[in-house]
C-alpha cells in the first residue's frame, strides 16, 4: 500500500476535519490504508467506532495498544492490492482515504459508503511529479478522475490543484450517498461556515 506516510503524531488532514461534521453521529468510520492512524484517532476522539485497514501489521499492532483506541477501534491487516477485497458487502457511515490510490479499488471504496454516509478522499494528482513523490502515473489521479469515480454520490466539496505546507498537487472530494429515506430532506448538516452564520 502507498499509505499516508505520516508519523504517529501527525495531525489529521485539514480536508478531513473540514468535512467531518457530515458523518452521521456515532457512525462507524472506515480508514483505508490507515498508516499511523491519524484519522482513526481523530474520529475515535469524536465518539465514532473506527476500523483501520492496512497491510502493515506492525503499525496496526502499535495502534491497537493506544489507550484512546481501546474498545473503540478494530483493525484489519490486508493486502488490498493483491488479495480479494476484504469488506465485500459491508458499508460504513464514513469512509476516509488519504494519500493512497489503487485504481481497481475505487468502485469498491465508493460502494462501501452506506446510504446517508460520506466519502472523504484526498490523494495526489497529475502535476505532483514536478514537486515530489509519488511521481509514477499509477499513483497520481488524472484530471477529474475522482469526480468520475464518485458519479453515484452527491459531491459536497471538491478541489483539484496545488496546495502548500507541504507543497502538493492533489484532488480531494467530500461526497455523500443519498439516504434511502424518501422524506425529501437530505439530512446532511450545513458546512461549518454556513451553520455558524445561520
Amino acid at each position: 500500500m502507498q499509505a499516508e506516510g505520516h508519523g504517529a503524531g501527525a495531525a489529521p488532514s485539514p480536508w478531513v476535519t473540514r468535512w467531518a461534521h457530515l458523518a452521521p453521529p456515532g457512525c462507524q468510520v472506515l480508514d483505508l490504508a490507515c498508516g499511523a492512524g491519524r484519522h482513526l484517532r481523530y474520529f475515535a476522539a469524536l465518539g465514532h467506532p473506527v476500523l483501520g485497514v492496512d497491510r502493515d501489521e506492525i503499525a496496526l499492532a502499535s495502534l491497537a495498544r493506544l489507550p484512546e483506541l481501546q474498545g473503540r477501534a478494530q483493525f484489519l491487516s490486508a493486502d488490498i492490492e493483491n488479495e480479494a477485497w476484504p469488506l465485500a458487502g459491508q458499508q460504513f457511515g464514513l469512509v476516509v482515504v488519504t494519500n493512497y490510490l489503487w485504481r481497481p479499488l475505487l468502485p469498491a471504496i465508493v460502494a462501501a459508503v452506506a446510504p446517508g454516509g460520506v466519502l472523504l478522499y484526498e490523494t495526489f494528482a497529475m502535476g505532483h511529479e514536478r514537486v515530489g513523490r509519488p511521481s509514477r502515473p499509477d499513483f497520481l489521479l488524472q484530471p477529474g478522475e475522482l469526480l468520475s469515480a464518485c458519479a453515484t454520490l452527491r459531491v459536497i466539496g471538491y478541489e483539484d490543484g496545488t496546495v502548500d505546507q507541504p507543497l502538493r498537487v492533489i484532488q480531494r472530494i467530500a461526497a455523500v450517498r443519498q439516504p434511502e429515506s424518501s422524506s425529501g430532506t437530505l439530512g446532511w448538516p450545513l458546512a461549518k461556515e454556513a451553520s455558524a452564520a445561520g
